[in-house]
This record gives structure tokens, C-alpha cells and sequence, in this order.
């Protein structure tokens, strides 16, 4: 799969998965808003894997779901 996709196009198409986009659009926030998507799983490793063979330059992992309220996320 290499379509370029929206975030919201993104998010309604993989509910609660990982997903790794390649050439990530982004706002001046940092904000992903669109790039083509290269995997997507709702296991986190699959996606690392997928990362890991496709090597792409520049991307951005997204998850779709809502985290747990006693999850932290550090960047």
C-alpha cells in the first residue's frame, strides 16, 4: 500500500492501528496531516518491522485510537 492519505482519511479508514506513513505532510505544529501510507497494523511491532525493511527516509507512526487515560506519551 503507497496511497497518500489525509489524516482524517487515515484515521476513519484504520480505527485503533498503527500506521506508518511515508513523506509526511505536516502543519507548521508538526501536525501530521496527510502522506502515503506504507503499513498499518494494531500490533505496534508489525509496523516497527514494516519500518524496518522499508527503511523510508522521511515518515512519521500514527496511532488512530484513543490511548488509555493512564498512558504517557513521551516524544
Amino acid at each position: 500500500m503507497n496511497e497518500i492519505m489525509t489524516i482524517a482519511e487515515i484515521e476513519a479508514r484504520f480505527d485503533s492501528e498503527w500506521v506508518l506513513l511515508g513523506d509526511p505532510v505536516t502543519d507548521p505544529e508538526l501536525n501530521v496531516e496527510s502522506g502515503h501510507v506504507l503499513a498499518h497494523s494494531p500490533d505496534r511491532d508489525e509496523v516497527d518491522r514494516s519500518l524496518l525493511a522499508l527503511r523510508p527516509r522521511h515518515y512519521a507512526v500514527c496511532y488512530t485510537g484513543r490511548l488509555p487515560d493512564d498512558v504517557a506519551v513521551v516524544l
